[in-house]
């Protein structure tokens, strides 16, 4: 099965999924979110084939093969400053969908071209209770790519592609930790492109990449302390 099956397949799976834990349960830095006053919110988990593979290939793409798109958020934000995350953000009411919100705001952060990517489907709700969101993951294959960047830098320090390979290189991951409020809390991280990447950002991907198949076993003793 190519990458892109898998892509699919998961997407297809996730539509058939109710419980938020099923995705939350990899980010344990999380306490329930208050389910009564949430806002809700979307972020684009985009792949798409290397710079130096052609998108328009009919070759069944491998893991290997694909990158994602993040971006560092800026660190004079109020809501998890100097964080890397998904491009995304709260849905507006001028939104259509939560789908329509995360290319919105894909576009806004990043520049992409909404309409080169094909959207797989979503991934069940996961509450993000720091700021009080319940976030919807929309599974995205970047079908048509076009060049990305900082749109805003008030908003974003650097917009940045890291290939599948790298996150998925045992050598890149890590356990962080974060002490708060005298609790200790622990959870995936990847150290790739200079940053880390850690929280509910590399919880998703640690359960994508786990549903997917494509995670490589690697020394969850290895420790680093949350960059906050």
């Amino acid at each position: 099965m190519s990458a892109y099956a898998d892509l699919l397949a998961l997407a297809e799976k996730a539509a058939t999924l109710s419980e938020i834990s099923v995705v939350g349960r990899p980010a344990l830095w999380q306490v329930p979110a208050d389910v009564g006053s949430y806002r809700k919110a979307a972020v684009l988990m985009l792949f798409g084939a290397l710079d130096d593979v052609d998108a328009s290939s009919s070759k069944p793409f491998i893991s290997a093969d694909l990158d994602v798109l993040l971006v560092e958020r800026a660190a004079t934000l109020n809501d998890h400053p100097g964080q890397v995350a998904f491009p995304g953000g709260g849905v507006d009411t001028a939104d259509e969908s939560v789908i329509a919100a995360a290319l919105r705001e894909a576009q806004e952060e990043t520049g992409l071209d909404p309409l080169g990517v094909e959207v797989l489907g979503t991934l069940p709700e996961v509450p993000l209770s720091v700021s009080n969101f319940m976030v919807t993951p929309v599974v995205g294959w970047w079908a048509r790519q076009t060049p990305v960047d900082v749109v805003d830098y008030g908003e974003s320090a650097q917009v940045f592609r890291v290939p599948v390979r790298d996150l998925l290189d045992p050598e890149n991951r890590f356990t962080a930790v974060l002490t708060r409020d005298q609790h200790t809390y622990r959870g995936p991280a990847f150290a790739v492109n200079g940053v880390v990447v850690w929280g509910f950002t590399a919880g998703i991907l640690n359960f994508v990449f786990h549903e997917l198949g494509w995670a490589v076993p690697w020394d969850e003793q290895r420790e680093l302390p949350a960059p906050i």
